[in-house]
Order: C-alpha cells, then structure tokens, then sequence
C-alpha cells in the first residue's frame, strides 16, 4: 500500500497533499491503443478547441441534457485552485485479478487481489466470487486481511452469510488507497489484451455482472452510488473505448453525438449513462455497517506466512491488493501509478469527461473535490507528485473546457 507523504507546491497557494491511489484508470491497452481509441481527436482538440468546428453555425437555442436537470457549466480550472495532488499505486496483473482458494496448513486462504484500476467496479462482484471458494465443513470464523475496498466488501458478504469476521488492516479508512479512487464504474486496467486466458474472461464478465447488480440495488441508499453522464470526444463519427466495446449492456443510452448537439470543441462526442460511486461514502458506509453488525477490527498488517499461519481463523480472505506480491510471492503483481489532481467541488458540474488533449485525460465531479486526472506508469514507484504532469493535466483541461459553448 502506498505510503502518505505532503508536499508543497511552489506553483499552488494551499499545500497540496499526496495520498495513495487506487483509481479506475484507462483501459488495459498499449498507449498506443488507448490513444487512438479515446483520444482519437487530441490533436485536433487541442488546436481546434478555441472555436467549433468550421461550418458549423453556433446552436439558437441551449444543448440539450436529455439525462440532467443542469445545463452545461463551464469548470473553473486553474493551478492556483489546486486543493489536493493525490499520488499512489493500483494493483495490476497483466493475466488479471486472482479469485481462488488454497490449503496452507490448517487454513484455507482464499485470495481477492490484483484488480488493477477497477478495485471499487469490481468489489462486490469480485468478492462474491471469493465467497464461493469457501469449502464445506468449516467454522464460520473468518479472518480478512486488507482494510481497502475488497477487504471489506468481503467482510460484509461474509456477516451477511453469519460469519463471524475478524478484519486485519494496517490502514482504514480513510487511510486506504482505495478512499481516493476516482469512482468512475467501468473495467479499466484489469488486465493486459492478449494475456488473459479464456477462464479469466469468464471470471471477468461473472464479476462485473454481479458487481453492477449490487451498486444497482444501492442506488439512492446511501452508498454513494448515482448515474452520470460521460463524454468521450474524438474527431471520428465512431468513437468507442475498449469497455463500452466489450459491456455495452452497463452503459445505457449511448449516442455518438454530432458537434452541432454538444458544446465541446470536438467533432464528436459519444455519450453514455454511467455509474459514479462517490469512494469516501462508500466505503465510510461500509465500515460503519460492518461496526453494527459486530465484525472485530484489528488495526494490524500481516507481514509473512509463518504470522499468518498463527491467526486463530481458520479461513482466510487475502484481501491485501500490492501486499500480495511481498506476502505470497506472486511475481506478476505490478505497481501501477497513477496522479490525480484535485480542484474544490463544483456543484454546477455533473458530467464526466473522457479525452480532449494529449494523452490519458479524465474530469470525474464528486461531491468532496473535482478530480481530474491522468496517467497509467507501469512500474513507476515515486510517490512525489510530477510538476509537469500537474501542469499537463491542468492546462489541458483548461483549454478543453475555455472552448466550450456554454
């Protein structure tokens, strides 16, 4: 888990802070294809984006939002409005998330990790399927290790079943990386194209199903979970990212939209309805639920096997995201960083926004912070946030949004 670490800025007034990320990212694809299938446009955006497209007459009446009460609304996007920069890693494996059980000793382990940038998309669906690898004719004592999104997604499946569940966490929230996850729902960064084996696809599509079932029936209770609108801008009539491709079914009323019905400076946009979950209710929920319903909560990080081996659970749920790699050997597990950057909420703004310049670019609005990112770094450990990646996303999106016709 990434480690917490503030710094200070010299471009902003407020003193940034730097948490740990686990963020819906962009698809697993090369840079290559995610450019070429969200970013189609960039360059066009980018030059293009003081004005509309040529030829086209400026609309007489408002664009319409056939899916939100608000009109569109310009965001203020400016450095010196920077509240946050959030900096942190996202569990990946390019063979995809690992689900299954083991014996070691006298224990079951039964393993929910590696889900790259889709942990909070997947959670509930992922960890339903870990539940059906529990074996028959064990006490219902169950230890969960990992106090982020699948260790206690986990936890609460297991006490709805009557499990009693003790919860071993290092961090909670909202220390986790998880808290500061971008909350978009979609499959991004799961797994490398070309890598995944059949059984995975399988696994993958059961879990996605059974996750959007569940945010579904959490709509309007609570849990942080709403429909949103996103755009995603290019320069073909066809634009299509690699999850809407694969899911259509999870994301209704998708239109590509001709550049005279919206007013961003792209000659398309397509539109989709999407889910949003909102990471710090969500997961707030989920504690305060799991302290109700008397799970044991035991701030401690398991460090090695041998310490494992000693809890007095006799199955155990591996729950532990990047810990996994140190704690079970599993050599495929990779960092992947990402660097979000935040703005003071904007209650004018509800959509989301996929594209417009350079690069991997996303504006997800949440009620604690306007959230704008990216970036996708195999590999990359540095936990300081990069100034001239803040710079990029910043001023990208600020000529992106400058161009718009509101």
């Amino acid at each position: 888990m990434a480690r917490i670490v503030t710094v200070r800025c010299a471009h902003t007034m407020p003193t940034p802070r730097v948490d740990s990320l686990h963020h819906t990212s962009p698809p697993s694809l090369s840079r290559r294809d995610w450019l070429t299938l969200v970013a189609t446009g960039a360059a066009a955006a980018l030059t293009g984006c003081a004005s509309r497209p040529q030829g086209l007459a400026e609309p007489s009446v408002p664009y319409l939002r056939p899916h939100s009460n608000l009109p569109f609304a310009r965001p203020d996007i400016t450095m010196d409005r920077i509240a946050n920069i959030r900096v942190g890693f996202r569990p990946y494996r390019e063979q995809g998330f690992v689900v299954r059980g083991e014996r070691m000793g006298d224990k079951v382990v039964i393993h929910n990790y590696g889900h790259g940038g889709a942990g909070i998309t997947l959670s509930w669906g992922s960890s339903m399927l870990a539940l059906r690898e529990l074996p028959d004719g064990v006490d219902k004592r169950a230890a969960v290790l990992g106090g982020g999104v699948m260790g206690l997604t986990t936890a609460a499946l297991l006490i709805e079943r009557g499990w009693q569940v003790t919860l071993y966490a290092r961090e909670l929230p909202p220390h986790t990386t998880s808290d500061v996850a971008g909350g978009f729902w979609a499959p991004t960064a799961v797994f490398q194209q070309g890598q995944e084996s059949a059984a995975f696809r399988r696994q993958l599509d059961e879990a996605l199903r059974l996750s959007h079932d569940a945010f579904l029936a959490r709509l309007g209770k609570g849990h942080g979970v709403s429909w949103r609108e996103s755009y995603y801008f290019s320069s073909q009539a066809t634009p299509s990212p690699f999850y809407l491709q694969g899911w259509p079914q999870y994301f209704p009323a998708t239109e590509v939209l001709s550049a005279e019905r919206h007013p961003f400076a792209s000659a398309y946009t397509l539109r989709t309805m999407s889910l949003f979950i909102e990471p710090n209710v969500m997961l707030q929920r989920l504690l305060q639920d799991l302290d109700k319903a008397g799970a044991r909560i035991v701030r401690r990080e398991v460090r090695d096997l041998a310490e494992l081996l000693t809890l007095p659970e006799s199955v155990v749920f591996n729950c532990t995201g990047l810990g996994a790699a140190a704690l079970f050997g599993d050599a495929g597990l990779q960092p992947v960083r990402g660097q979000l950057v935040l703005l003071p909420p904007d209650e004018r703004i509800d959509f989301v926004t996929h594209g417009g310049g350079m690069g991997l670019l996303y504006m997800f609005p949440r009620a604690d912070a306007l959230v704008l990112g990216g970036t996708f770094e195999r590999g990359a450990t540095h936990v300081e946030p990069d100034e001239d990646t803040t710079r990029r996303i910043i001023e990208q999106h600020a000529t992106l949004f400058e161009a718009m016709h509101v």
